[in-house]
């Protein structure tokens, strides 16, 4: 529910210098161990650019999740985590992820993704969601709608143990102050 991405890759890659022809190789191609990135970012860059997935469940028509801050922050970063690793939010609230790193990486809480069903719990009732391929610098948002324990990780990085938690408490009458704990 309530999700919305901003997914927009800038720039384009950079490697090793451009040559002159040589045997075996073209004028103009890319030298060296960094072609193959080349290959995977022209691979990648239509998938990052198409956003949201036609069809995805948590990403309702209409959903205006942007125009409101987020109630807590997550960064992803180079070390294969989320920090914080453990947040607690209230219903209603919404959740910003931000790839800070360097690497592509999703934020998925669908057990239908995982490799491994311990890395991934939602409370009864709560629909799946999955960000599709981050790119650096690209953020994510989740607006939970449901209290319990959820349980997400990183597609790419889920053998490295990339896992991370969202606990989401009852909405309280405490109002727009109350400690999102992060």
């Amino acid at each position: 529910m309530g999700t919305t991405s901003d997914r927009a890759g800038t720039g384009t890659p950079t490697g090793p210098a451009r040559g002159p022809a040589t045997p075996g190789r073209r004028a103009g191609a890319r030298r060296g161990p960094h072609r193959g990135m080349a290959c995977l970012a022209a691979l990648l860059v239509p998938i990052v650019a198409a956003g949201a997935r036609a069809g995805d469940p948590s990403v309702p028509a209409g959903a205006d999740v942007a125009a409101r801050p987020p109630a807590a922050k997550v960064k992803i970063l180079d070390t294969l985590v989320f920090e914080p690793k453990t947040l607690v939010v209230h219903v209603g609230d919404t959740v910003e992820w931000h790839n800070d790193s360097l690497l592509v990486h999703t934020v998925t809480a669908d057990p239908k993704l995982a490799a491994r069903p311990v890395d991934v719990a939602l409370p009864p009732g709560a629909d799946p969601f999955d960000s599709g391929f981050l790119a650096p610098n690209a953020t994510f948002r989740h607006t939970f709608e449901r209290a319990g324990t959820y349980r997400y990780f990183c597609i790419p990085h889920e053998g490295a143990n990339m896992v991370a938690t969202v606990e989401v408490q009852a909405a309280t009458a405490a109002g727009p102050d109350r400690d999102s704990g992060g």
